[in-house]
């Protein structure tokens, strides 16, 4: 299966599809497709990369991923033994070229700006949820005006973005293959030491040449980029550890210094992780 582009595997002439995944994970290589995805997660939680940034995702999420926008699901292997996933897939244009440019449909613009960075519904969730539910027993025109109203309601809700930057031009294989391989190393090496010169080796080119295909992707240097990582496994260590010291968590998520952690976790949290903890 190639990493990029990944197709969403339909009948012919269907313009939306519902899937279930029910894994032990969920699908973890970095991938984009055509049609926005709009999911809710029944079970499971881990991390989520979107584009240029890295999010937490856990049970009950409602999360839209806009066309094209690379993303890549890193689940938490210790957290439960299945994970699953409810989603809808289509293409804005499936329903017809000017049917979501219509007058009557002028309510689902905030949808489809938000999706373009991708985005977490924060309210009406329990409303959004229940309609999920109903989906596997509905025939297809029914999925349809479900899926009308779940664009509805997360148009009018408050959402979060998943992502800052999204690249403006499709992957190619060989790009997706290799932003695969150094996000992945990322992930599973967050906790120690990395050097430019090891990650590079992983994209197989030379370090000045990594920097700047990097930063053309992402718009962030792999080091920004890592940092956010470590501040994100820390943010879970903090909430599912509670008698785990902040120092243990700095060296467990491979900070040098515990001084140094307690300054990026502010620049990026906006707090200090005690002041972190105490708000959890």
């Amino acid at each position: 299966m190639k990493v990029l582009p990944f197709k969403i595997p339909k009948p012919k002439d269907e313009v939306l599809i519902y899937q279930e995944d029910r894994e032990r994970i969920f699908y973890g290589q970095l991938h984009q497709h055509q049609e926005i995805q709009i999911s809710f997660v029944v079970k499971g939680s881990g991390s989520l990369i979107v584009a240029d940034t890295i999010n937490e995702y856990k049970e009950n999420d409602i999360l839209v991923i806009g066309e094209y926008v690379p993303h890549v699901f890193k689940s938490d292997l210790d957290k439960s033994a299945e994970s699953i996933m409810y989603s809808l897939f289509f293409k804005k244009d499936g329903f017809g070229k000017y049917f979501f440019a219509l007058t009557d449909m002028a309510e689902t613009k905030a949808f489809f700006k938000g999706s373009e960075y991708g985005l977490k519904a924060l309210s009406k969730k329990r409303k959004i949820t229940k309609l999920f539910h109903k989906l596997d027993h509905q025939n297809k025109l029914e999925r349809i005006a479900t899926l009308l109203k779940i664009i509805n309601l997360i148009g009018s809700a408050k959402t979060s973005p998943l992502s800052s930057f999204v690249y403006n031009k499709k992957y190619t294989d060989d790009e997706g293959k290799r932003m695969n391989d150094v996000f992945r190393y990322a992930i599973e090496k967050y906790d120690r030491p990395i050097t430019l010169e090891e990650v590079a080796d992983k994209a197989h080119m030379n370090k000045n040449s990594f920097c700047r295909y990097f930063k053309k992707r992402t718009n962030k240097t792999f080091f920004q980029f890592l940092i956010e990582i470590r501040i994100e496994n820390a943010c879970k260590l903090i909430h599912n550890n509670p008698d785990l010291s902040i120092a243990m968590i700095s060296e467990q998520c491979g900070f040098g210094t515990l001084a140094n952690f307690n300054r990026k976790f502010k620049e990026i949290k906006g707090l200090t992780p005690t002041d972190y903890r105490r708000q959890r």
